[in-house]
């Protein structure tokens, strides 16, 4: 019988799933499947990044962007420890991955050795499933059941080796289930709960749609469902994407990162048809009175953010297809006519912003700017999207054409995660274009991963957006607890000078003319580069105002928020 060495066989386990590279750094723990990585260079690409946190986001990243699961990998002890906020992020956004924790060899453990400690129990609260291999021949069965458990359960898998075992060999007959793997494919709704959504949007006489990521997939179904019933379209942050943002009907995000019209639109609703959707901040929106229409595979989302008049357990796309074959067109009513006005409003107000003609001591706004990427960017472009004020210019400017793609860090919402995103995207994309879009504040973070880019000439453009304060957090204290400004002031850096010392082509940009010129040379090259733009210091309007107005509101608002 051949034989194998443990650690070459959990690598070949990863193969045999379609995987073909993995995130990760070093360590003396994880000697044995580093050396497996060498002898099995022809199969796993391993992507080197400079800090353990970077792999997991990128593995949580991988997932989001392509729907194939991403493994990372971190040695015993503090290599462990830096995977955790990664590792969150995938548990919030319900999204696989595989994270390969290395431990101390086993005659080692239990007696406080060198960076040892139990590190199952570390693992238990975020992942899906934690197991730590007792013997060398279960590491590729271990290996294959932690791909199929975060497929199957929605989150992260860890898998503890032991480093003693990653050396000794195995017998060669393990069985890989990765042939027996099948996509999800939800129920279809049942007849009673079209039946009686139908009458409740028959009987509406304000009605709106109101979608999320699990929406992905059902574009043309939510268009054709919101022309035929003339609703007015909004989404989670989360959402936006699926349906293109010049689909008029579509009025944007709803919340403190969306547009107007969305936000003023949802107060005035008799009837949401919930798609998909399970952002926290929905407890925020919409008459308490307001009958719901939820459509979700996950009975524990249903009623979870409001209460439900008829929910319908199952598949978006299956589900909006049965509600416009069974119910009768309606005109348009005032409220929809309103919506599209207010939206038309608000993308001329927009735009007005757009000629760069408001200059503030040499720096632009952010309008000139995005102008620019919504020329510039292909029409399948990925953008990496950081945490901060980057997730509003972005829900807000960015013009997304239903072909490109788009991640961030949702429900975790961890600064940091835009440019191990960008690591991903091009890794598992590389013949797309990726723009990785962050504050100063969150880029600060993560900024030694521009070495990654770089090492590996991967084709991204990074653009740092620098006010010099983390300007999400200064207008929460600003707008909602009128507090005097706390920790949010950023020193004012040379971050092309930084790129620069990491081997990137770097350009400091005042305007949109300087910024189309930079952008245009990095089309032009095969590699990275990177863009400081100098913004103005005023901050984004927040739409939330015109609800905050109301002290009954501000009083629920603090609380629940």
């Amino acid at each position: 019988m051949a034989k194998i060495k443990g650690a070459n066989a959990v690598l070949d386990v990863m193969y045999k799933w379609g995987i073909d590279h993995l995130y990760g750094f070093p360590g003396g723990s994880f000697d044995s499947t580093m050396n497996a990585i060498y002898e099995m260079q022809d199969k796993i690409k391993f992507i080197e990044v400079r800090h353990e946190e970077a792999g997991a986001l990128a593995a949580s990243a991988e997932y989001k962007l392509t729907g194939k699961l991403g493994v990372c990998m971190g040695s015993a002890g503090p290599g462990a420890i830096h995977l955790m906020n990664g590792l969150y992020d995938a548990k919030y956004d319900k999204t696989p991955m595989v994270a390969l924790v290395a431990n101390v060899p086993t005659p080692r453990q239990d007696i406080n050795f060198f960076q040892a400690f139990d590190e199952t129990p570390w693992f238990r609260d975020v992942a899906v499933w934690v197991h730590q291999a007792k013997t060398k021949e279960a590491l590729p069965v271990l290996m294959d059941t932690a791909i199929r458990q975060a497929y199957a359960k929605k989150g992260p898998a860890v898998l503890v080796i032991p480093k003693d075992f990653g050396w000794q060999e195995i017998e060669d007959n393990y069985r890989v289930s990765a042939s027996n793997h099948v996509a999800d494919n939800y129920a279809a709704p049942t007849a009673e709960s079209i039946e009686a959504a139908t009458k409740l949007i028959k009987e509406a006489k304000n009605p709106v749609v109101y979608f999320g990521l699990g929406a992905s997939g059902a574009a043309e179904e939510l268009k054709e469902f919101a022309d035929k019933f003339k609703m007015p379209m909004m989404s989670s942050y989360l959402g936006k994407g699926i349906v293109e943002d010049s689909f008029k009907p579509y009025l944007g995000t709803i919340g403190r990162l969306g547009a107007k019209a969305p936000n003023e639109v949802q107060g005035h609703t008799d009837l949401v048809v919930w798609v998909g959707n399970n952002s926290p901040f929905s407890v925020l929106w919409f008459p308490k009175n307001a009958k719901v229409i939820q459509i979700d595979v996950d009975p524990e989302k249903q009623g979870k953010r409001h209460s439900v008049d008829v929910s319908i357990l199952a598949d978006a796309k299956k589900s909006l297809r049965a509600l416009i074959d069974a119910g009768e067109a309606r005109e348009e009513s005032p409220l929809y006519k309103a919506a599209l006005a207010d939206r038309e409003e608000w993308d001329a107000w927009t735009a007005s912003f757009a000629d760069d003609h408001l200059k503030d001591e040499g720096r632009v706004r952010q309008e000139p700017i995005w102008d620019v990427i919504n020329k510039e960017a292909a029409d399948n472009a990925v953008f990496a999207i950081d945490v901060g004020n980057v997730n509003m210019d972005h829900a807000r400017l960015l013009n997304m054409n239903g072909k490109q793609r788009w991640t961030t860090s949702g429900l975790y919402a961890t600064m940091g995660y835009g440019s191990p995103a960008a690591i991903a995207a091009a890794t598992a994309m590389p013949d797309r274009e990726v723009w990785h879009l962050a504050g100063d504040g969150g880029f600060a973070m993560m900024s030694q991963e521009l070495l990654t880019l770089a090492r590996y000439n991967m084709h991204v453009l990074t653009v740092v957006f620098t006010n010099e304060t983390l300007g999400f957090i200064e207008a929460e204290q600003r707008d909602e607890s009128n507090q005097p400004l706390s920790g949010v002031i950023i020193p004012d850096n040379d971050w092309a000078k930084v790129a620069e010392g990491m081997n990137m082509k770097a350009f400091t940009v005042h305007d949109k003319a300087e910024f189309q010129a930079a952008v245009e040379e990095w089309k032009k090259m095969d590699g990275p580069a990177f863009i400081d733009v100098k913004y103005t210091k005023h901050m984004a309007y927040s739409t939330e105002l015109n609800t905050l107005d109301d002290p009954e509101f501000v009083k629920y608002y603090h609380a629940e928020a």
